[in-house]
Parts: C-alpha cells; sequence; structure tokens
C-alpha cells in the first residue's frame, strides 16, 4: 500500500509545487488506512492548507486506493500537541 500511495503522491506534488509547496509521506498504518503526510514550503503556513490536505490529497488518494481511510498533517498534529 505504501508504494501505491506514494505513486499517487508524485501525481499530487506536481501540483502542490507549482505553488512552491510540497509534501512528503510520513508513514502509513496499514490497518486503519490512516495515512500521515508533512506538508513542506508554502504549504506547511498556507491557511488553506487543511482544505489542500482533506479536498485534494485525502480525496485523491481515497479515490485511488480504497483502503485509504484518513490522511493527516503531521505538522497540525504537532501543533496540537504543544
Amino acid at each position: 500500500m505504501k508504494d501505491k500511495i506514494q505513486e499517487v503522491l508524485k501525481e499530487i506534488r506536481v501540483a502542490l509545487q507549482q505553488d512552491g509547496g510540497d509534501i512528503e509521506l510520513v508513514g502509513v498504518d496499514e490497518n486503519t488506512g490512516v495515512v500521515r503526510v508533512e506538508l513542506q514550503g508554502r504549504c506547511r503556513g498556507c491557511p488553506y492548507s487543511q482544505m489542500t490536505l482533506t479536498g485534494y490529497v485525502e480525496k485523491v488518494l481515497k479515490e485511488r486506493i480504497p483502503a485509504v481511510t484518513e490522511v493527516l498533517n503531521v505538522n497540525l498534529e504537532s501543533m496540537k500537541t504543544s
């Protein structure tokens, strides 16, 4: 599953890089289908990053890989625990 996710993220990365951002796969829980990513570059601090994550990244991953249940931004997770 991780390899499939990497392939889809390569396609998504192109669109994000056009706006000065990027995305990196941090981890995959194959039991729950939760994917953890790190938004980078301009995406990291963008006020629309959560919309990009759920409305674009998560949507595409779920369409292409039905086992994906959720995509989480580790940048936001670390803010919640701080």
